[in-house]
This record gives structure tokens, C-alpha cells and sequence, in this order.
């Protein structure tokens, strides 16, 4: 066991390589980039087609299994499933895709994309909840950054397809299918637990405050340089030049623990010397959320595993908040849906649209980590009001979309991204604060099940009837026109009304519990906890 500084470097190595696990994890997301191939090659249906993406769907998100293993295994053991999971699953589909092997029956495709996919759900969970515990008193900081960079990796993986692999749909499932397992392979030692510091540390904020630069930078350059590859004819040399850029963007978290390693401050405070974590079964240290108040109307000690009468105070006034916060979330495979959209309203190429909507997912992301940080600090403003603010942004959205006045496409495509960081961005902090982080794995996938369901509704069933309804009255296969999507967009603004008061009535409901667990400012833990 080595005797290290809690909250110093081991951490901040562990974020970095979370960096690339993260965007690694954001695999799912490409479906629309190989999908055409799928249907040309392969001969599919449209109704296939969209079968399969709800197997992207269900793949992703349905991770109460690596929830679990969290609790039981080491965060490598956890990326090492998601590592053979990737290879197993996307190398069936390269093997049907490169017509590797011939007539691949369609059972066997939608059982590899389901497992492909999964494997999004045990990388992304094993750093995320490895981090959350890491950095237990920034947890929506560390939130909105780990989910702001899987919402980049949609951009990330389209920079690499358009520039590198010149649009080969084959050679994307071979990246993928060998790209995602040397990651894993390469980062798990790097994802590990440690202690976390006892306290707040000012040098800590600057450091987050780096990160979050890194990562707009990051944004700001894939959303530039895919329209410039999108306008203009470059050459190999300089699309090259473009992607060691963003590979060397993607390392800039990494320059933390460097400056700790080169430039050590000297001695240490009080409270903050800690050991690294052992690589199985610690994570009852983390179990303590709250540290005691002196002021009469705080809730005193919380510990997640005593069944103490603050721990039931603080679940019953919650209680009924956690059924209706899954309500707004309807999945983030929406770059496949939004290229269908982009199509049927006009636009010949889709990859500027799908970018602009990763660029303001990510922003939507990162704000929402930052924004609600600093407004239950101060002011102890649950983070679900921001989740009303979105929700009534997204019915706007959804009426731009649904009257398709000219201009309007792009603007409520960026605002629809936004919105849509906002609700991932405050679920995670949200579920950790009133539930804990010692079965937050669970708890945070068991929400997410929300997404494959709203997925097979509302873009499987939903806008799948209706597109092949407006089809037929079009006497083709295809839907051109704004009655392809417009009751689905109709409808779906409908529901974000009915997610909007539902947000309102969870924030109401949520304010005397964050009045208690914010009540000196800070998000503490017990001072006598032994770590």
C-alpha cells in the first residue's frame, strides 16, 4: 500500500485516462455513421434498420449489471467486460459488413449490436462512478466533465471517419471493433480508487477550471474543423494534422497530474494524507456523505449504511421525486434520428447537423455540472430546476422542428443538444446526493433504462409509423417534407409540458433536502470517518 495525498495526483490520473475511456464509450453513438452500409450491403429494410437502432438502444443503456459489479469488483475487472464486449460485438458486425461472412442471419447482427453497445455502459460507468467517489465533494463538477466527454465522442469519432478512413463504413467497425479494447486495455490500470481529500481544496477548483477549458477548446476545434472539412477539399497531410491536434486536445487533462509530478507543493495539510484504495471492496469509505453542523436545523451525521432516522427523513421527502426525474430523459441516440430529419427536411449531408448536436450536447453537459454546482452552493437551488428550465426550452424546440420555418433547423437543433446535456448533466449529481455513492452504479443505470424504453416509443414506434404513414401517401419509400416527423415532434413537445410541471413539483419537493445537505455552503464529508 502506498502512502499517498489524498486527492492529489493518483486521481487526477485516474480523470485523464477516464477522459479516453469516456469517449471510447461513446461507440453507440456512431451507429449513424455505418448504418447506411447496413441497409445497402446487407439489403435491409428501413423497418430493420430501425429495429437495429433500438438494439443500439438497448445495448447502451441497460447497465444494472455493470451498476452491480461495481460494488463487487475493481473498476479494471468492470472495463475489462466492456473490452470484450466491444471486440465480440462490433467484430460480428465488421465480419457481416465486410462481407468477411456471407449471409449473417439478422437475430445474430441485432444480438451483436445489443452487446457492442453494452459495452458503453460497463466503460462508462466504471470511470464514472470510480470518479464520482474520487471526488465526492465535486461531484457535479465531475459529472457534467466525464458526461460532457462522451458527449464529444460523437464528434470525435466523425472527425476520425471523414479524415482518416475517408467515410469507409467497414473501416470504421474495424476501429471500433480493435480502437475501443486498446483503450480499456491501456487506461485500466490508470482507473482505480483512492482516498479522497477531506476537505476543499482552492488548487482544486483551477485544476477543474483547466479541464473544462480543455474540453471547450476541444468542442469549439471538432465543430470548426468539420466544417471546414465539410466546405473544403483538404488534403491528407492536413486532415492528419487535424486529428494529432484533437488526439493531443484529448491528452490536455493529463497536464494535472504533470504539474504535480514536476512542480509538488511543499508539505501537506492537516486531513488530507490518505492511501491509495484497495482495488476490491473499499468502497465502504465512501459511504459517509455529510459531515455535522453546528447549526440546529441541519440533519447531523449521514452514513448510508446506518439505518438512522435522518437517512429516512431525507428518503421520504425524495421519495416520490425519483420516479418522476426519469420522466424527461428520451434517450441520446439521437444523432441516427436527427440524420433522418436533416434528410427529410432538405439537407443533403447531415455531418454539420449531427456535430452541431454533439458540440451543444457537450456544452449542455459541462454547463449543467458548472451551473448548478455554483447555485446549490449559494443560493441551495436543487439541480433539478434546471431540469423544468430545459424541459420548457425543449417544448420550443420541438415546435420549431414540428412548423419548419425556414432558418429554424439548425437553431433548434443546437438548442434541442443543449437541452438535452442539461438533463444527463444534473441526473448524476442529483441520484448521488439523495441516494449516495456507495450503490450509485446501480442507482444511476436503473434510471437509465428510461432511454432504451423512451428510444423504442417514440423513435421506433412513434416516428416510425408516422414516416412510413406520410411514405405511402408520398408513393415511395421515402418521406420528403415537414409531415414526415411533424405529429411525432407535436407529440413529444406534449410530453416535455408534462416533464416541465413534473420538474417543478420535484424541485419543490427537493428544496428542503438540499437546504439540509447544502446548509454551510459545501457538500461535505465526516471529518471522522475512517478513510
Amino acid at each position: 500500500m502506498v502512502d499517498l495525498k489524498a486527492g492529489s495526483r493518483p486521481p487526477w490520473v485516474g480523470l485523464g485516462a477516464a477522459v479516453w475511456v469516456q469517449i471510447a464509450a461513446g461507440n453507440a453513438y456512431t451507429f449513424s455513421l455505418y448504418s447506411p452500409s447496413l441497409k445497402s450491403v446487407l439489403g435491409f429494410s428501413q423497418q430493420q434498420l430501425t429495429i437495429l437502432g433500438v438494439a443500439n438502444d438497448i445495448g447502451e443503456n441497460v447497465g444494472i449489471l455493470p451498476g452491480i459489479a461495481c460494488n463487487k469488483l475493481p473498476p479494471w475487472s468492470v472495463l475489462l467486460v466492456g473490452v470484450f464486449a466491444s471486440f465480440f460485438g462490433y467484430g460480428v458486425i465488421w465480419l457481416a459488413v465486410s462481407q468477411t461472412v456471407a449471409s449473417m442471419p439478422y437475430w445474430v447482427l441485432w444480438g451483436a449490436l445489443c452487446v457492442a453497445t453494452n459495452s458503453s455502459a460497463w466503460l462508462g460507468t466504471a470511470v464514472l462512478v470510480t470518479n464520482m467517489r474520487n471526488f465526492p465533494l465535486s461531484r457535479g463538477t465531475v459529472a457534467g466533465i466525464l458526461k460532457g466527454y462522451i458527449g464529444l465522442s460523437g464528434a470525435v469519432f466523425t472527425e476520425v471517419f471523414t479524415m482518416v478512413l475517408n467515410g469507409s463504413a467497414s473501416s470504421h467497425l474495424l476501429l471500433l471493433t480493435l480502437g475501443i479494447p486498446t483503450i480499456g486495455l491501456a487506461m485500466m490500470y490508470f482507473v482505480r480508487p483512492c482516498t479522497p481529500a477531506s476537505g476543499e481544496d482552492s488548487r482544486e477548483r483551477g485544476h477543474f477550471l483547466f479541464v473544462q477549458a480543455a474540453s471547450v477548446t476541444l468542442a469549439v476545434y471538432l465543430l470548426t474543423t468539420t466544417i471546414l472539412k465539410d466546405f473544403l477539399s483538404l488534403g491528407h497531410a492536413i486532415s492528419y494534422t487535424f486529428i494529432a491536434v484533437m488526439i493531443v486536445l484529448l491528452m490536455a487533462p493529463l497536464a494535472i497530474p504533470l504539474k504535480m509530478t514536476l512542480f509538488p507543493v511543499i508539505g501537506k495539510r492537516k486531513g488530507e494524507q490518505g492511501d491509495l484504495a484497495g482495488d476490491k471492496g473499499d468502497s465502504n469509505a465512501m459511504d459517509p456523505l455529510l459531515t455535522p453542523s453546528s447549526s440546529a436545523t441541519n440533519i447531523g451525521s449521514y452514513y448510508e449504511s446506518e439505518d438512522v432516522s435522518e437517512v429516512d427523513m431525507l428518503l421520504a421527502v425524495g421519495e416520490g421525486a425519483v420516479k418522476k426525474k426519469r420522466k424527461p430523459r428520451r434517450g441520446e441516440d439521437f444523432t441516427f434520428r436527427e440524420a433522418i430529419i436533416g434528410v427529410s427536411l432538405g439537407v443533403d449531408d447531415a455531418t454539420i447537423l449531427l456535430s452541431l448536436f454533439s458540440f451543444c450536447n457537450f456544452l449542455g453537459r459541462l454547463g449543467a455540472g458548472v451551473v448548478s454546482e455554483h447555485f446549490v452552493r449559494s443560493k441551495t437551488i436543487p439541480r433539478t430546476f434546471w431540469m423544468a428550465v430545459t424541459q420548457s426550452i425543449m417544448i420550443l424546440t420541438f415546435l420549431l422542428y414540428a412548423s419548419a420555418m425556414n432558418g429554424t433547423l439548425y437553431a433548434a437543433t443546437a438548442l434541442l443538444g443543449v437541452c438535452y446535456g442539461v438533463q444527463f448533466g444534473i441526473m448524476i449529481p442529483t441520484a448521488s446526493e439523495l441516494f449516495g455513492l456507495k450503490h450509485f452504479g446501480i442507482i444511476f443505470n436503473f434510471i437509465g433504462l428510461g432511454n432504451p424504453v423512451g428510444a423504442l416509443l417514440f423513435s421506433g414506434w412513434l416516428a416510425g409509423q408516422v414516416y412510413d404513414t406520410e411514405a405511402a401517401k408520398q408513393l415511395g419509400s421515402s418521406c420528403i417534407g415537414v409531415t414526415c416527423f411533424r405529429l411525432t415532434f407535436l407529440v413529444l413537445a406534449g410530453l416535455c409540458g408534462v416533464g416541465t410541471l413534473l420538474s417543478v413539483v420535484l424541485t419543490v419537493r427537493l428544496k428542503p433536502v438540499y437546504q439540509m445537505l447544502y446548509a454551510n455552503g459545501s457538500f461535505r464529508l465526516p471529518q471522522s470517518s475512517d478513510h
